[in-house]
């Protein structure tokens, strides 16, 4: 059984784009943080935000596969993610297509303003991933449950071509997601995630611990200096 969630209230600001185009707003120009604020109005009337979500049993766990009623997962991050859980809740979001066929119409005659409303699309994505997590853990939080990392297939560590169990527990067609042969999501401005639940999950794993690029990540140093 799933649930569908197709209720977001949420607002983009310029900061959310220039982060969503991989600025930092700190440093933005005039120029590049007025582009922001100038495509937040067409790039909410392109929204059309969706989400599935539902909670599996785990049934097994072993070397790097965890199992549950519907499928298996398997990998290096699973192995320390997904250790300890209980159940497993896995989501798809997506913002529909019409945003991305905007910016594929703006790319030869305007690609500045193509790339700024690729931005607010990013920017809006991880908005909805956002909602459906804080939806998830609220549900965790009621029943005195713990919550591990987010994870998502074709991070390091986890192959895309995991993505086809994720399709067979969710019916992404129901909100307009398909899977391609070689495990993409269309459109493109979608996420799959899955987050372990359980009463003895390891709190200290997070997504730097299965990065390569961990020991030279500007963003990881800015953190740690934070």
């Amino acid at each position: 059984m799933y649930k569908q969630v197709n209720d977001f209230d949420f607002r983009l600001t310029g900061e959310d784009v220039l982060k969503g185009q991989g600025i930092d707003p700190a440093k933005a120009s005039t120029r590049l943080t007025e582009a922001a604020e100038a495509v937040i109005e067409e790039a909410q009337s392109l929204l059309k935000p969706a989400a599935l979500y539902t909670i599996v049993g785990v049934t097994n766990f072993e070397h790097q596969q965890v199992s549950f009623e519907g499928g298996s997962f398997e990998g290096s991050l699973v192995a320390r993610a997904m250790a300890g859980a209980d159940h497993l809740n896995i989501a798809l979001c997506t913002i529909g297509d019409d945003l991305e066929n905007r910016v594929a119409a703006l790319m030869d005659e305007n690609p500045i303003l193509a790339i700024t409303l690729d931005g607010a699309g990013i920017a809006a994505i991880r908005k909805v991933a956002q909602t459906v997590e804080d939806i998830i853990s609220a549900e965790a939080c009621d029943l005195d449950l713990d919550l591990g990392m987010r994870a998502q297939p074709g991070q390091e560590g986890w192959p895309i071509e995991q993505q086809r169990e994720v399709f067979s527990v969710l019916p992404g067609e129901d909100i307009g997601i398909r899977l391609t042969e070689s495990c993409l999501m269309i459109p493109r401005k979608s996420v799959s995630f899955v987050i372990p639940r359980g009463k003895e999950l390891s709190s200290s794993v997070v997504p730097c611990d299965f990065c390569s690029k961990r020991e030279r990540c500007e963003w990881r140093k800015d953190k740690q200096a934070g």
